[in-house]
């Protein structure tokens, strides 16, 4: 019994629920500041910062007869522990290129949000609610890798201006599925 106990006990320390982990809710009045960034700078990775911010989905869903019916919840969030930056090298276009990685994570809970209200789901609702997360993250990553791909992850200011302007101009778009 005693064994069991501890082994219980080490999996909560190493493996902490994910109501445990810091992070900060996405939102149009709060922008990102420095302080935020509160993981330790990796110093070989090439960069001099790095947001993780990414999207929590979740859902449930009953079936009635010939009727389903669904609950979900998708937001974006940024994890302040794990996103870092070196303070020597970073300025205000760089946390502008950073706010815009953010953002491009809440763009995608929208896009999530309306695939979901628009979809007829059948008995298959499972599968098919997670093929829409999953399309929905590999196009998140694939816009995120783009978007650090022609803004040369911040340096190209013409490329980062256009993308700036591209993602908050989709996130207006996207407003009815805040």
């Amino acid at each position: 019994m005693f064994s069991i106990l501890r082994f219980l006990v080490i999996t909560f320390l190493l493996f902490p629920s994910e109501g445990d982990t810091v992070k900060m809710a996405w939102s149009d009045s709060q922008k990102l500041t420095w302080e935020d960034f509160q993981g330790k700078p990796k110093l070989n990775s090439g960069y001099v910062a790095s947001t993780n911010s990414g999207l929590s989905f979740s859902y449930s869903f009953s079936k009635k007869g010939d009727v389903i019916d669904y609950k979900y919840e998708v937001h974006s969030y940024f994890y302040p522990e794990t996103s870092w930056y070196i303070a020597s090298q970073v300025n205000q276009n760089i946390l502008n290129h950073e706010q815009t990685h953010f953002d491009i994570s809440e763009l995608h809970a929208r896009i999530l949000r309306r695939k979901i209200e628009n979809f007829v789901f059948t008995d298959n609702i499972k599968i098919e609610i997670m093929k829409l997360y999953n399309d929905t993250e590999q196009e998140r990553v694939a816009m995120q890798h783009l978007f650090d791909k022609e803004s040369d992850h911040s340096k190209n200011r013409e490329g980062e201006l256009k993308w700036e302007t591209f993602v908050q101009k989709e996130i207006v778009v996207y407003e009815p599925w805040r």
